[in-house]
């Protein structure tokens, strides 16, 4: 693939095993290469500078310092704006995704998941774009709320400087719908959708759509459309 670019991932797992798993995986992508392992958090955080990664695949239980707190640090560093976070998990619904997603990962994946699917959701988070399928955003994040009654971490009236149109797409972008899916929804052209959700998360400040789902909650916009189910219980996107 000469002239084609390259997305440096960065592993991050205290298992050797699983480590060397993932290793062989990404690196049987042509458009993908390993550029360093940590077994910590802290060596993460370092590496994530040092290597200059692209996507780091971080574990949640790490040793010394945790997923979670990593991928803070990782995402607050003005340096690092370019580095997107991959979580990886044992199940896809856990509480703490909810937690690292507010940190600033770009979305999160079930450690059972095929190859494949690892491949394609590390070449999705590198475009840009969140990683939340339908079901585990309405499983895990809905599930958070209801159990944890976080309060909302925005500022109130944050919402009011959306458009309607903004707002009408962020609350569908919270039920884990793509582009594509909100464009025929709403029968816009996939470009218009993405160019209001460009335009709500800077706004917003989200780094991403993942966090702009969270703010989606924490706004009061989540559940607001006609398109998803009862309050705080987002449908999955309608069947083509």
């Amino acid at each position: 693939m000469t002239g084609a670019a390259v997305t440096r991932v960065l592993l991050a797992d205290d298992q050797d095993l699983v480590r060397a798993g993932l290793r062989m995986i990404v690196d049987s992508a042509p458009d993908l290469t390993v550029v360093g392992e940590a077994a910590t958090g802290r060596q993460a955080v370092r590496l994530a500078r040092e290597a200059r990664a692209d996507i780091v695949l971080m574990d949640i239980r790490m040793p010394e310092l945790d997923g979670l707190a990593a991928t803070r640090q990782i995402t607050a560093d003005e340096n690092l704006a370019g580095v997107k976070v991959l979580i990886l998990t044992t199940f896809e619904v856990d509480e703490y995704v909810f937690e690292a997603l507010r940190s600033g990962a770009s979305g999160f994946l079930g450690k059972g998941s095929r190859p494949d699917v690892l491949v394609e959701a590390i070449r999705t988070v590198a475009r840009g774009d969140a990683l939340l399928s339908p079901a585990a955003t309405r499983g895990l994040i809905v599930r958070f709320l209801t159990l944890n009654d976080p309060r909302p971490a925005t500022a109130p009236g944050l919402a009011d400087v959306l458009t309607e149109r903004e707002r009408e797409i962020v609350a569908l972008v919270a039920t884990g719908m793509s582009n594509a899916e909100i464009a025929d929804h709403l029968t816009l052209s996939p470009l218009t959708v993405k160019t209001h959700a460009n335009h709500a998360m800077t706004k917003l400040g989200a780094r991403d759509r993942a966090q702009l789902v969270v703010f989606a909650y924490q706004a009061g916009l989540a559940g607001t459309h006609d398109h998803t189910g009862a309050r705080g219980d987002p449908a999955l996107p309608h069947s083509p």
